[in-house]
């Protein structure tokens, strides 16, 4: 009796198709890879954009009160991020017939934050002051 061998050729993977398997894998692993890192790059982002707002939220809240507001700049650092809060009369049109008698002054406050090598954040908003009796 003849006997054939096991290994006839049409039994396990080619170098071909083993190669063809390793470049597909490699493929989608660097697909993954590069959404991961766009996705650890937008979290970054998005903390160090809450961290300004916490910050901002802070110096806002520190604000004299608005019988002590005066226009002026202030600056200083916080938290690691540098801060610059400036203070100046808002330009309100009037007719030019009407008094200039109400109760109170606006006063523009606009806050700009830098964080070390991040973002940066400008935030403006209006504080009515009480008007000085002459």
């Amino acid at each position: 009796m003849f006997r054939k061998s096991c290994c006839n050729g049409a039994a396990g993977f080619t170098l071909i198709e083993a190669l063809v398997a390793l470049a597909i894998v490699a493929a989608v692993l660097g697909s993954i890879g590069a959404v991961i890192a766009t996705t650890v790059k937008g979290t970054r982002g998005i903390d160090q954009r809450l961290e300004l707002g916490g910050t901002a939220e802070n110096l806002l809240a520190a604000l004299p009160a608005r019988t002590l507001l005066k226009p002026g700049r202030q600056s200083g650092e916080l938290a690691g991020q540098r801060w610059r809060i400036d203070v100046s009369p808002m330009n309100v049109a009037v007719a030019n017939d009407a008094p200039q008698t109400g109760r109170f002054i606006p006063l523009a406050v606009t806050l700009r934050l830098q964080s070390p090598g991040g973002p940066a954040m400008q935030v403006t908003t209006v504080r009515l002051v009480p008007r000085v009796a002459e």
